[in-house]
């Protein structure tokens, strides 16, 4: 091989790995902006649910808020009713009776 042909031929070697680095170097490019596009989708996502959650969070704190106000509301109730019941059920003359195969 004379010394222009081993020219040549290092001359095309060169320019095919330069080719190969320009596409490998698209492709990369490429793959980075769908990269960030993709985290950009998740960040919005993200966001979104974690809105779901702190609205979920403070739906249970309401409710919880809630329940706790009606249980004490109907303990009030419960006793002051309470006496009003022994009282109406001795006052009535009812004694308790057993049923045939119960044990009370």
């Amino acid at each position: 091989m004379t010394t222009e042909e081993c020219f040549d031929r290092i001359e095309h070697i060169t320019a095919g790995l330069a080719e190969e680095h320009r596409e490998d170097r698209e492709e990369n490019r490429q793959l980075w902006r769908d990269t960030q596009r993709q985290i950009g989708e998740l960040a919005v996502r993200t966001s979104g649910l974690t809105l779901k959650v702190a609205d979920t969070n403070d739906t249970i704190t309401r409710l919880a808020e809630e329940d706790s106000e009606e249980a004490r509301s109907f303990r009030r109730r419960v006793s002051r009713r309470r006496p009003t019941v022994g009282r109406t059920h001795r006052n009535s003359g009812l004694r308790h009776r057993q049923v045939p195969g119960k044990v009370m």
